[in-house]
């Protein structure tokens, strides 16, 4: 089978390589239809964090089940499915917290042979894992849409929700990649009364407004906490989604935060402090990590599947599998929101 492989910064390559086989009876096969680049793939691309030479890359895909082990149930061959990016048992007291992404036997896909841009992965744990989806005959838009919820979407969401927003509530969002402009959906699907996007690129900002952003703040650092501030009477907005990962978006979200509410920090870190001594003199928090996107995905697919929203949108940029250096490249120098990779037909 052909798989992107990572041989080092800014290198990415397609080869051949063994195929995908059931290996534990709690496995399955799936044949990949579409995959994508996410944005915390970049940091291994720019070389900022160490990914093995020579390994498989990539964490978010949708596809069709090949093959199952003697001991799967709940999945069966030929059920299109969705692939949270992180594999969980669904059993374990971490998992019925609704914490896939720290499962006592799980792990992420992306290394370790598990790379997801690719014809094929293998999916440990298929059971607790992989979401079916009903129904056939999806339309292009709605496959893009069904790919959000393996990330995206869903740590958008989880963004919002760690930050305790409630209805009616004013959020700001800082980044206005893939995942900062799902936030701004998922705030307005959960009900936010105004929501402020911090974004310099015209065409991310107009898909954020689009999404239910009714505010846009151009500034950066200092200037654009000074700009929330204004415009929310000095005060700040009730809860906050960090996207981004590094300190200055950090110190934004802290800054535009108003005391006695929360950052919800989705953003992989890099670089990041947290000041506790102004954290608790504000009595402001924090809530970061990995999003459980397993656990959201019932919710997201069934709105998804409604049409009610469609997270899709952030792709704009398209090419194959062959070509998936092309995929990163535009990411990387900005000229893409996200990048959706075709892999397998649906049939």
């Amino acid at each position: 089978m052909r798989a992107a492989i990572y041989e080092g910064p800014r290198d990415i390559r397609v080869a051949d390589v063994p195929d995908h086989v059931i290996t534990e009876p709690t496995d399955a096969v799936v044949r990949v239809v579409l995959a994508c680049v996410c944005g915390s793939d970049l940091w291994y691309y720019r070389g900022e964090s160490r990914h093995r030479a020579g390994d498989g890359i990539g964490h978010e895909f949708v596809g069709i089940v090949e093959q199952i082990g003697p001991d799967v149930r709940t999945i069966r061959q030929g059920d299109f499915v969705v692939a949270p990016f992180a594999y969980s048992d669904g059993t374990c007291l971490n998992c019925l917290a609704g914490f896939q992404t720290s499962c006592l036997h799980g792990g992420v896909f992306g290394g370790n042979g598990l790379g997801a841009q690719a014809e094929k992965v293998r999916v440990p744990l298929a059971d607790g894992t992989l979401v079916p989806v009903p129904g056939s005959g999806h339309s292009a838009a709605m496959l893009r849409s069904l790919l959000t919820l393996s990330d995206v979407m869903g740590t958008g969401h989880h963004a919002v929700v760690s930050a305790s927003m409630r209805p009616g509530d004013t959020v700001g969002v800082v980044g206005d990649g893939a995942v900062g402009l799902s936030a701004v959906l998922a705030a307005k699907r959960l009900g936010a009364g105004r929501i402020i996007a911090l974004s310099r690129h015209p065409a991310r900002q107009a898909l954020a407004r689009e999404f239910g952003a009714t505010d846009i703040v151009e500034e950066r650092g200092d200037a654009a906490i000074e700009a929330v501030l204004a415009m929310t009477h000095g005060i700040g907005v009730d809860a906050a989604a960090e996207c981004v990962g590094t300190n200055e978006s950090m110190g934004t979200a802290l800054g535009i935060v108003r005391a006695g509410s929360m950052v919800g920090s989705v953003g992989v870190p890099h670089g990041v402090e947290i000041p506790v001594g102004a954290l608790f003199s504000k009595n402001k928090g924090v809530k970061c990590g990995a999003a459980p996107v397993r656990a959201y995905l019932p919710e997201l697919l069934a709105d998804v599947l409604a049409g009610r929203i469609d997270p899709g949108r952030v792709f704009d940029f398209e090419t194959d599998l062959e070509h998936v250096a092309d995929a990163y490249a535009a990411m990387d120098e900005r000229r893409a929101i996200k990048s959706l990779v075709r892999v397998g037909r649906t049939a």
